[in-house]
């Protein structure tokens, strides 16, 4: 694998009313494993996936639970970026969201795949 192409990129609509929410962060931590450098960016009602206490909501057995994979994600080195507007129309801040995340616009996301990050969507 050449570094410029190690990149992945999921980008998650979906919330915590899902089972795609779950299976986002069953594959990004997937390509964690494979040695890809993985980013999400979440938007819409993604955003309530990174909101404490929102990931409680959600299981789909057989996967773990989604908090584990959310904190399993941050800790292996995965990016958790939350969609600035998206947020905001919330009326959430930093401090409503897990410890990690990121607030940022679609920018960073579109940096990771002029350089070549390979891009999945949920």
């Amino acid at each position: 694998m050449h570094p410029e192409n190690d990149k992945l990129v999921v980008l998650v609509t979906r919330g915590i009313d899902s089972e795609l929410s779950s299976v986002a962060f069953t594959i990004a931590n997937g390509g964690i494993t494979a040695g890809l450098k993985v980013s999400m960016f979440l938007t819409s009602g993604a955003i309530d996936l990174v909101r404490r206490n929102g990931q409680a909501m959600t299981h789909v057995p057989p996967l773990d639970p989604l908090l584990k994979l959310i904190q399993d994600f941050m800790k292996r080195g995965g990016v958790v970026w939350a969609c600035t507007p998206c947020v905001t129309a919330r009326g959430y801040q930093q401090a409503d969201l897990l410890d990690g995340v990121i607030i940022t616009g679609a920018s960073v996301m579109h940096a990771e795949i002029k350089q070549g990050a390979a891009t999945l969507s949920f």
